[in-house]
């Protein structure tokens, strides 16, 4: 009996910088289209199966089709590098944050500017997330406040201040009033945006977290550690119901891991958990296991700022040096004849901005 192996492929496109997208057409060519920015892409969200929003240092918020590469749309209010991008999947807004310390509301296929505006944070705000029924907006900021909005007024509801937290993320638990927040005081947070008060704090990490997500579910939240050779640089897996303590951690990345997200179930993948790094790699880790079932890297990229995940087979990362990568996953099995037990294995194949293949197997 053999050997039972599940793979995963992952094939990427780029929307670069320089004025073009790598994408393999018919025959092997390589299909130019409109970047989606001018300088580094500092952040990427999706908002259906074949649109995405994403922010830049050329203060600019775009509106591409994955799908195709084209630029619907471009959002030039700013007066700043754009830090935070999000965006509701039952409506046609989008929020994007700012190092000029504005948070803006936008219509995602409209052309004037901002539907709404959010004044108030002292410095760059960096924390983003709107609450399930998408009346209410939370921010954070590296002024060390946390701030609660009415969307449809601008209304300031709450604020709340703590001494030393430097938000880096927000994201909201789904159908709960809580959000989840990391900062660069090592700590992540959950906050109860009734009365925007912290419900739990949970043990202290050694590095600074960079970023958070939250599972479909509700059950778990995963963070990211900044890190140097090595050291730190950990993804790490968060009981959000029981026991609010660490369930796993998954190492591999050399740099800080920038971003992190949950992968939606697809029929052919075990749950996962995708992670961005500085180190220009994406990895995808088993959650329950932590094992890394594969990684790509992206030579050239360099730091890799953000993950998106668009379904269970895309995934978009934003980087500094060349732009947005589509990664596709492909899923397939193979057998092998060394033994009779099962074992599932994965494989990033990626076609590069020239066309060539690489794969990498762990």
């Amino acid at each position: 009996m053999g050997k039972l192996q599940s793979k995963i492929s992952l094939h990427t496109a780029t929307y670069r910088a320089d004025g073009s997208l790598g994408m393999p057409g018919r025959g092997g060519a390589v299909e130019l289209h409109s970047p989606a920015h001018s300088d580094a892409v500092t952040c990427v969200a999706a908002v259906s199966p074949e649109l995405c929003v994403s922010g830049g240092k050329d203060k600019s918020v775009a509106v591409c089709n994955w799908r195709s590469g084209a630029v619907l749309g471009r959002f030039v209010s700013h007066e700043h590098e754009v830090t935070k991008v999000v965006c509701t999947h039952d409506s046609n807004r989008v929020f994007s944050a700012s190092r000029d310390r504005m948070v803006m509301m936008w219509e995602l296929h409209g052309t004037s500017g901002p539907m709404q505006r959010f004044p108030g944070h002292d410095l760059v705000v960096t924390g983003l997330a709107v609450s399930p029924d998408a009346s209410q907006l939370c921010t954070g900021s590296r002024d060390n406040t946390v701030r609660k909005w009415d969307v449809e007024t601008g209304e300031c509801l709450c604020r709340a201040a703590l001494s030393r937290n430097l938000v880096t993320h927000l994201c909201w638990v789904p159908g709960e009033p809580y959000v989840i927040q990391t900062s660069e005081d090592k700590t992540i947070r959950m906050w109860d945006s009734r009365e925007l008060q912290v419900a739990h704090t949970f043990a202290g990490k050694r590095h600074i977290q960079t970023s958070c997500d939250v599972s479909e579910d509700g059950r778990y939240c995963v963070s990211s550690s900044s890190g140097f050779a090595g050291e730190g640089c950990e993804a790490t897996l968060w009981d959000l119901r029981q026991t609010r303590s660490r369930v796993c951690e998954y190492r591999g990345h050399l740099q800080t891991t920038a971003s992190c997200v949950f992968l939606p179930r697809g029929p052919a993948l075990t749950p996962s958990i995708a992670t961005s790094s500085h180190d220009s790699k994406v990895k995808v880790w088993d959650r329950d296991t932590g094992a890394c079932l594969a990684t790509a890297c992206l030579e050239g990229a360099g730091p890799l700022a953000s993950l998106a995940a668009c379904d269970s087979s895309t995934l978009l990362c934003a980087s500094f040096h060349s732009g947005i990568h589509v990664l596709q996953l492909r899923h397939c099995l193979s057998v092998s004849s060394e033994n009779s037990s099962c074992t599932r294995k994965a494989a990033f194949t990626v076609k590069r901005r020239n066309n060539q293949a690489g794969t990498s197997l762990l």
